[in-house]
């Protein structure tokens, strides 16, 4: 048994390929990564110890830039690559996550006659999924309220809503693991995290509301590879010289130092736990992020990417599960740091209702469900 995944751009196209990964190998299925060269699927699928391939892609841009005459031939030189790879591995089934970095992998699966089948994680469907839908024997969806969004004509019979694939980190996350490993007390645990690759307008807001937020939270801060910054930068916010401007009313105990404040690249390992500890998660709003606060019933405030920065898929989720009651959202153009302090105050004090309305989420075994579609579709005759 083989399979092949693909996926990348973000860790939220890479981490439910790892949870399906983790079921296959301890299964004693062959599993093998595609992605790109220069991606942050490299460094996370390396660490968790499988085997990656790079083949070239362009990324599928929706704005002018000189980039975009060029990107076409390295999406030929990507389906090469990738016809290369597919011949000389030899997967059952490739499984597909999104990212422009499917693309030439899905189209060489599919020229090989090889079973695909693909995931989509936001409410609206992306960009590279919409364009390989046609090639795919099963679309994953994590959420009932993507089908109206797909083309007229797509086969509903090939729809699956699976939810999404979370790791044992997150199904099994303990936040008593995450007091000890963070050396954390009992007072409330705001977690702050912008993606994979940090938030820059995020950290910044955070970074300016500490004098309000320790005064309430104890802060665990996750900001991105490359975005630490210096502790002494951070206590002059603390200063006379600032205080005046910050608004004192928005919290009786302020804080006088950063003993309560601690900042993370990137979290691994302990990230599961730290979301099953927090009593508030500050973040974009990432479909598999969202998820994974679903699952570990965690109140949380999304500040979602703008229209201008991407698609508006964040727009359309953080509007979806406001709706649904699970989600609390701030504008980033409403991003002050009185307004963050006001916004997190009040989903704290609201918690326990946006539990209990989180708490009406089933939440899929969907990484049985998928490989149990995988084994469908690869002939697999073992159980996985």
């Amino acid at each position: 048994m083989k399979a092949l995944f693909t996926g990348g751009g973000t860790a939220g196209h890479v981490t439910p390929n790892l949870a399906l990964m983790e079921r296959l190998v301890g299964s004693g299925c062959d599993v093998v990564y595609v992605g790109s060269p220069g991606g942050i699927e490299r460094d996370i699928v390396s660490a968790a110890g499988h085997r990656f391939v790079g083949v070239q892609s362009g990324k599928l841009r929706r704005y002018f830039s000189l980039r975009n005459a060029v990107d076409p031939f390295r999406l030929v030189v990507g389906l090469i690559q990738a016809l290369f790879v597919c011949v000389a591995e030899r997967p059952d089934v490739v499984f597909s996550k999104g990212g422009y970095v499917a693309v030439p992998v899905v189209y060489a699966a599919w020229l090989l006659r090889i079973p695909v089948i693909a995931h989509e994680s936001d409410v609206t469907p992306g960009l590279a999924n919409r364009l390989t839908f046609r090639c795919c024997r099963y679309l994953c969806l994590n959420w009932s309220q993507s089908q109206e969004y797909l083309p007229e004509g797509f086969s509903r019979d090939r729809i699956v809503v699976t939810g999404s694939p979370v790791r044992r980190a997150i199904s099994e996350a303990d936040p008593v693991r995450a007091r000890q490993r963070f050396h954390l007390d009992e007072r409330p645990l705001l977690l702050v995290f912008g993606g994979s690759l940090g938030a820059r307008t995020i950290n910044e807001s955070v970074r300016e509301s500490l004098p309000r937020l320790l005064g309430s939270f104890q802060v665990l801060h996750v900001v991105g590879a490359g975005n630490l910054v210096d502790v002494a930068d951070l206590n002059a916010l603390f200063s006379p010289d600032v205080s005046p401007g910050l608004s004192p009313d928005l919290s009786t105990d302020r804080a006088t130092d950063l003993r309560d404040y601690q900042q993370h690249e990137y979290l691994d390992e302990g990230f599961g736990d730290a979301l099953a500890a927090a009593d508030v998660v500050l973040c974009r709003a990432g479909a598999n992020s969202i998820y994974e606060l679903l699952v570990t019933r965690t109140p949380h405030l999304l500040v979602p990417l703008p229209a201008r920065a991407s698609r508006g898929d964040q727009l359309v989720n953080a509007r979806t599960f406001t709706e649904l009651g699970y989600s609390r959202v701030l504008d980033e153009s409403d991003l002050t740091s009185r307004a963050l302090t006001d916004a997190l105050t009040a989903v704290f004090h609201a918690r326990d209702e946006i539990k209990s309305a989180m708490a009406a989420f089933a939440v899929p075994e969907s990484v049985t469900v998928i490989t149990g579609l995988m084994r469908e579709v690869a002939g697999w005759h073992t159980d996985i």
